[in-house]
């Protein structure tokens, strides 16, 4: 037996990839077929995954957020174009 750490899985190419790999560990953990080194392995990729999720979920929603502030100002803009126009 060595003593060298597993080699760490690769980064996820997009959040569905990693979405789906959580789902595999969960169903591996759920199974109570995981070894000690295996379970702790697993929580440990699991957590990368969900801090890799919990970033690409913030962004989107940041993302969101600028698209509906760039709506409103369109809106604002719009509006008040209009209502300096009618007077």
């Amino acid at each position: 037996m060595t003593d060298e750490p597993p080699a760490q899985p690769p980064a996820p190419q997009s959040y569905e990839a990693a979405a789906e790999r959580l789902e595999e560990i969960i169903k591996r953990l759920d199974s109570g077929t995981a070894g000690l080194r295996e379970t702790l392995d697993l929580v440990k990729e699991g957590r990368t995954l969900v801090d890799y999720c919990a970033t690409e979920l913030e962004v989107v929603g940041k993302g969101l957020d600028e698209l509906r502030l760039d709506d409103l100002i369109a809106r604002l803009e719009s509006s008040g174009t209009a209502s300096s126009s009618d007077s």
